[in-house]
């Protein structure tokens, strides 16, 4: 007969132990969330992960996913508004 493994981690008292992974500032972050970390230098994308039953950071992408605009005169163009709307 085969069992279904389990994923849940349990300790002695049989009580399920949450995982999961912490930033820079202790704040609690989900297996399977992503965020940009910078560890010696170096900034990359990574995930929170499970790896022999302990939660680790894995390097998802090199480089850190960011948005922003040349200049602030990109965010209202007034060529294109409608004055009549």
């Amino acid at each position: 007969m085969i069992l279904p493994a389990l994923s849940d981690v349990k300790a002695q008292e049989h009580k399920t132990t949450d995982c999961y992974c912490t930033d820079r500032n202790h704040n609690r972050v989900e297996l399977g969330e992503t965020i940009c970390l910078q560890v010696d230098g170096r900034m990359f994308m990574a995930q929170c992960q499970m790896s022999l039953n302990v939660p680790m950071w894995r390097e998802v992408q090199k480089g850190c996913l960011s948005s922003g605009l040349s200049s602030p005169d990109e965010v209202f163009q007034t060529a294109t508004i409608d004055a009549q709307i």
